[in-house]
């Protein structure tokens, strides 16, 4: 008896979500022994917390709290009991940031052991005791920089490789800039493109370890180290916004962007990239892909596509929940459409699976925030509401 419990015990397993799409920033969980379906009206509602203001940050999860930022007047960060839902602090993160499509902060804080890292729309940067919310530094990035506040904010989640915290201010000299996460000096700074919106990944290859983001002009390769410039790609770019973080796998990266520019495969490696195609069938707005074995799935603008990694050749498209986002947790993507609608589907490259499916009640702007999973439990914000659900077998 003592035997089988253990066994089912073990069977679980849960995982924290620390930062911007997940533990490894490939909008992969490590976590297992969640349901395969959903009931009809949707998996049980553990609580629902309020007053998180406007905004479209999505959730990090680490250590038993909850982070994420708002806006009511200024903008602010916030941590939960991840239990309970009931807010423990909130750090006044600065003044507030206003846009016809949506006010308040767009991207999610970065958690380190006992550190948090976020960074307003208007450009504030603060590192924060995860445990009380206490400030530990803090640096306005326009005026370090001389970054100028995108059209819809800065909306990158922070980068932590090693003792180095990546942003992209967008200033002259200082496009991107690695600063010390214990202190927020810098480290170096280069290049001179403005920001966009594009979330940074690091990765090794070619024996160089490289930073790969996108600024307003042009998909950046840079040393991990000191900020040389490796390689620049500027097909992939459109002048309205890029937005989507890129996907790395065994010396190749991938892009995307919407507004009528598609897709871009590169190879790289320790000091260049070369083109394996460009296309027009996965065309990420706001939702960046996942690579699940050969194939990619993500929103080309408002339509799920399923497409081959190694070639740019669509398997599928369907308009599933309509333009959304997803992440991935043991073999299931869960998606969450702009209109409020979750789904879960399983990923195949032969067609569209959805096993179940549900609506939250929402306001009237787009549910632009990222569904989360993380330890047994699924997250889905809606401006000033985050709701929890039970999705444990």
């Amino acid at each position: 008896m003592k035997k089988s419990m253990l066994l089912v015990a073990c069977a679980a397993f849960a995982a924290d979500w620390p930062q911007w799409r997940g533990p490894n920033r490939d909008g992969k969980s490590a976590e297992t022994g969640l349901l395969k379906q959903w009931p009809a009206e949707g998996p049980k509602k553990v609580w629902t917390a309020t007053g998180l203001g406007q905004g479209y940050s999505s959730m990090t999860v680490a250590g038993g709290r909850i982070f994420t930022q708002g806006q009511s007047g200024n903008q602010f960060v916030v941590a939960l009991d991840e239990k309970t839902g009931k807010e423990l602090w909130r750090f006044d993160n600065g003044g507030g940031f206003s846009e016809r499509r949506g006010d308040g902060p767009r991207s999610m804080p970065t958690v380190e052991g006992n550190r948090l890292w976020a960074f307003s729309a208007a450009g504030n940067l603060a590192s924060l005791d995860a445990a009380t919310g206490k400030k530990l530094w803090q640096v306005d990035v326009t005026k370090e920089f001389g970054g100028s506040v995108p059209h819809w904010g800065y909306s990158e989640s922070p980068l932590i490789d090693g003792d180095r915290l990546i942003v992209a201010p967008g200033g002259s000299g200082a496009s991107v800039v690695a600063l010390n996460k214990n202190t927020g000096k810098v480290i170096w700074k280069t290049q001179s493109d403005p920001a966009h919106y594009s979330s940074a990944i690091v990765v090794q290859v070619g024996g160089v370890r490289q930073i790969m983001t996108m600024t307003a002009r042009a998909a950046l390769g840079l040393r991990a180290d000191n900020g040389e410039l490796l390689w620049r790609y500027s097909k992939i770019i459109n002048r309205t916004a890029n937005v989507a973080t890129p996907v790395y796998h065994n010396g190749q990266v991938f892009y995307s962007s919407d507004y009528g520019t598609g897709c871009a495969l590169l190879k790289v490696d320790g000091s260049g990239a070369n083109e394996v195609y460009f296309n027009q069938e996965m065309k990420n707005h706001h939702a960046s892909s996942i690579l699940l074995g050969e194939h990619l799935y993500g929103f080309s603008s408002a339509v799920l596509t399923s497409m081959k990694w190694a070639s740019g050749e669509v398997a599928w498209k369907d308009r599933s929940v309509g333009k959304g986002s997803l992440i991935w947790a043991e073999g299931m993507l869960y998606l969450f459409g702009e209109n409020g609608t979750a789904a879960l589907v399983e990923p195949s490259p032969e067609g569209y699976r959805e096993k179940s499916r549900f609506s939250i009640e929402k306001g009237e702007r787009p549910a632009w925030s990222y569904p989360v999973v993380a330890n047994g439990r699924l997250y889905l914000r809606d401006q000033d509401n985050l709701h929890a659900y039970d999705i444990k077998r």
